[in-house]
């Protein structure tokens, strides 16, 4: 197999078109090419006039040593990476005590089921719901202002992802390949094949869903045990290792070995870890509004003439700006053709956060646009970024009219520094409601005057990024966790054996994929702590449950 990487062609190729380049690439004729993946295809939007796919193409051949004998120099042809997943471990024979998720989020999920699939039958604890009633619950806020506290963006099944773009890319170093797992296992249950290959893959909100509720019943068909509505009231520490946890359904199982995957907005098991010695420190986030634009604006913006192309879908777009202060701005969760949601987890605040179906064929483009702060701004402790955050929850509450309506303000009138009476062109998709209001008071000082700032210089970027009708939302809060909870190189947290902190909440990820790999990571750190008290058990085994040993979609010429 033979990786072809920088292969470049109009997105209006034909599949013969793309047969042709091939074999010039390769230098061979048609019949010596027996068959080809498509490993990734991206876009290159950077001349307007002229988008074009990239890919990179995994390639079957017979002629393979002598290709790479003859284009030895040519970087852009190479032997095909193997890129199968192996277990670290598998689980020793007969009864054993099992290791223990909290938290059924992207990465609780991946802990499970990387846990299932190695033969230790995890048992997973959610303090929220199963995913089709917590969307029912979720929705009833929307709609009506009820609002369950433990049941609605932030917290039940498939965590707060859940509402969400469903963004499937990260930037994270992958050597392993551990990304390639997590995609082959969100196809597995039901996602479209493209995200195996697409430079920006998502799944859109009643998707993922779907997809949530097949993993779980994969997780359970091995072992796995799902235990919802089940809060996590404490956790047994005694001489430096876990013992057992206890839930608000006043029952203890006992817990040699548990994964913390409990996202970043739980603050009271925060707090209760806090009380018990484990080890945490607060981390720099970042906190802002969302900013909403017409589609078809983001989309001229971007591709120009081929604005609105099938092939080329609804555009995105990242920006970064430096600004005078030293502060950073930058865009975080781009939702094209999307909505702005309600994502509070507590009563009496108001949080945003950005959401898309797999269409994307909503009228309004949906960004954060946020301010980096670090401890400096939040001195105090662990949990002093919790508290940050809580001021301008409430504040945007308070601003909103005590209802969960959001505070809202057209752009034209924050970069003047008036508060607005009107809306424009641009209508708000926040739901349940909006009010006009001033945002400069719904953020620290800084963080205000460096949104003036990036946002016209984002404008010079993007044309139209600044246009006076467009609509800022506030707040949002909850881009990353404000904690860390510290581990080392075992995946372990310092001072407390058996505690295996990861993910998002505990300040190792960011996002779905990045979520998921790190429970991948965090469910081999127990497979491997458990090898070790047990030296019989098997070692290293490829992924039994996929054929293709590439994970690739697979396509034939």
């Amino acid at each position: 197999m033979l990786r072809i990487t920088e292969l470049r062609l109009p997105i209006d190729h034909s599949e013969a078109q793309l047969w042709e380049a091939i074999q010039k690439r390769l230098g061979i004729s048609g019949s010596k090419v027996t068959g080809y993946t498509i490993f990734r295809r991206g876009i290159d939007a950077r001349r307007r006039h002229r988008i074009t796919f990239i890919y990179t193409l995994d390639v079957e051949t017979p002629l393979e040593a002598e290709i790479l004998d003859r284009l030895a120099g040519d970087p852009r042809i190479q032997p095909a990476p193997d890129i199968r997943y192996r277990f670290v471990a598998r689980a020793p024979a007969g009864p054993a005590e099992r290791p223990v998720v909290i938290g059924t989020g992207p990465c609780g999920l991946f802990a499970g089921l990387l846990l299932a699939q190695m033969g230790f039958r995890p048992i997973l604890l959610e303090r929220g719901k199963m995913v089709r009633e917590r969307t029912a619950d979720t929705f009833r806020f929307w709609r009506k202002r009820d609002f369950n506290p433990e049941s609605n963006v932030q917290f039940g099944e498939g965590g707060a992802g859940t509402f969400s773009d469903g963004k499937l890319y990260t930037q994270i170093r992958d050597p392993r390949h551990l990304v390639r797992k997590v995609l082959t296992e969100f196809v597995a249950a039901g996602a479209p094949p493209e995200i195996r290959y697409v430079s920006k893959p998502h799944i859109g909100t009643f998707r993922l869903v779907k997809v949530v509720e097949a993993m779980r019943r994969t997780i359970q068909s091995l072992g796995g045990e799902f235990r919802f509505q089940t809060r996590v009231r404490d956790v047994g520490i005694q001489g430096g290792e876990v013992r057992w946890v206890s839930t608000d359904a006043d029952e203890t199982i006992p817990c040699s070995r548990l994964v913390l995957a409990i996202g970043h907005s739980a603050r009271d098991t925060f707090e209760m870890l806090a009380d018990r010695g484990v080890a945490m420190e607060a981390k720099p986030f970042s906190v802002g509004v969302r900013i909403e634009h017409p589609q078809t604006l983001i989309d001229r913006a971007r591709y120009g003439r081929q604005a609105g192309h099938p092939l080329l879908g609804a555009a995105d777009y990242k920006l970064v700006h430096h600004c005078a202060n030293g502060r950073s701005v930058y865009t975080f969760c781009m939702c094209p053709g999307g909505t702005v949601l309600a994502a509070t987890s507590e009563p009496g605040c108001v949080v945003t956060n950005g959401m898309s179906q797999y269409a994307r064929s909503k009228p309004n483009a949906n960004s954060a646009i946020v301010v980096g702060v670090n401890p400096e701004d939040y001195p105090g402790g662990p949990l002093s970024g919790v508290a940050f955050q809580r001021r301008w929850e409430r504040r945007a509450f308070i601003l909103g009219g005590e209802n969960y309506d959001a505070p809202v303000q057209r752009v034209g009138d924050f970069l003047a520094g008036r508060p607005s009476t009107s809306l424009g062109a641009v209508r708000p998709s926040y739901r349940p409601g909006v009010r006009l209001t001033d945002l400069a008071t719904a953020l620290p000082d800084d963080a205000v005057a460096a949104l003036r700032e990036a946002i016209p210089a984002f404008d010079r970027k993007l044309r139209g990024f600044a246009l006076p009708d467009a609509v800022l939302t506030g707040v949002e809060t909850r881009t990353s966790s404000p904690v860390r909870i510290l581990r080392d190189k075992s995946g372990q947290s310092l001072g407390t054996r058996g505690l295996f902190p990861a993910g998002e909440g505990a300040g190792y990820a960011g996002g779905i994929v990045s979520s998921a790999v790190d429970g991948i990571l965090a469910a081999e750190a127990v497979a491997l702590s458990i090898r070790e008290c047990n030296p019989a058990v098997p070692g290293l085994g490829e992924d039994p449950d996929h054929a293709d040993p590439k994970g690739r979609s697979k396509g034939r010429l």
